[in-house]
């Protein structure tokens, strides 16, 4: 028998719950630690980042107004769906970073586990950041959180997996939408957690993932006029980007989550922080007895 022919993949994005191609009609080679090829993924356009974030805000509704249990529950069905597909995860976690399948692995059930982490903070988080404040007068008086809005997260660039779901993970559990720049030169395990999403109970449009040139889309997003908050995590180690994408974002006083002095460790167990950083708190006063 004659040798086959290697049917070399050609992905694209995930926007609005669906795959569309690049507007530009661009794509480039992804290759492993060893430039070795292992597929073609899309190149986003400034139009693909404006088109994702219009998918993300015509979500934001249903998903801001679903149940926080509902939204515990989401998660969680993404947690399972990715442990069917684990030994995937880990070859394109092993080739993309050049680590060995022992690290992969225990990278893979990390950021698995990170989404149960997260999906069990859903219905919680409001007993920890909200409060009945004490007032004087006849009126009961809440604090409770609620989500920001459209959020674009500029994913980790070493981490393509573990990273990504740290990032990508607390800020949909509280009911925002985001738009999401994968890894450049690392964006397969971004290309198949779409997959996954897509086939889990993640609505469309919640979460929009681009891949490509990060120079192509960070800045349109940083100053998008309909984002309200964006994760600087992929301008880790580099102040000067970090420093232009700030002052994008400062155009309508966005929220955002600074860039740190270098990529931080993602096996350390998150905090509550970047949950909170996407919620903004509603006080309502209510007489009693009425």
């Amino acid at each position: 028998m004659a040798e086959r022919l290697a049917v070399k993949k050609t992905y694209k994005l995930y926007v609005g719950g669906k795959f569309p191609r690049s507007e530009s009609g661009r794509s480039y080679e992804v290759v492993d630690a060893k430039g070795r090829f292992l597929a073609n993924a899309a190149w986003a356009s400034r139009k693909d980042a404006r088109d994702a974030v219009v998918a993300a805000r015509k979500a934001l509704t249903g998903w801001s107004g679903a149940t926080a249990y509902n939204r515990g529950q989401v998660l969680y069905r993404v947690a399972e769906v990715m442990e069917g597909r684990h030994a995937q995860f880990v070859d394109e976690v092993a080739a993309g970073e050049g680590v060995t399948r022992a690290k992969a692995t225990a990278l893979v059930d990390e950021a698995i586990d990170r989404w149960v982490w997260y999906a069990g903070w859903s219905d919680k988080i409001a007993q920890v950041v909200g409060s009945s404040n004490p007032v004087a007068g006849p009126y009961f008086d809440f604090s409770v959180p609620e989500p920001t809005g459209v959020v674009a997260v500029l994913a980790p660039q070493r981490s393509s997996l573990l990273g990504l779901v740290s990032v990508l993970a607390p800020a949909i559990v509280g009911g925002n939408t985001v738009v999401l720049t994968a890894s450049a030169d690392r964006p397969l395990p971004a290309i198949t957690l779409s997959e996954v999403l897509a086939t889990s109970d993640v609505p469309g449009g919640v979460v929009n993932i681009l891949t490509g040139a990060l120079a192509d889309t960070a800045p349109i997003l940083a100053a998008h006029m309909d984002v309200n908050a964006v994760d600087l995590a992929a301008a880790a180690g580099d102040a000067e980007r970090a420093r232009e994408l700030e002052l994008a974002a400062a155009d309508n006083l966005k929220r955002v989550v600074r860039a740190p002095a270098a990529e931080p460790d993602w096996l350390v167990e998150p905090g509550l922080e970047r949950i909170t950083a996407y919620l903004e708190t509603k006080t309502v006063w209510h007489p009693v007895g009425v």
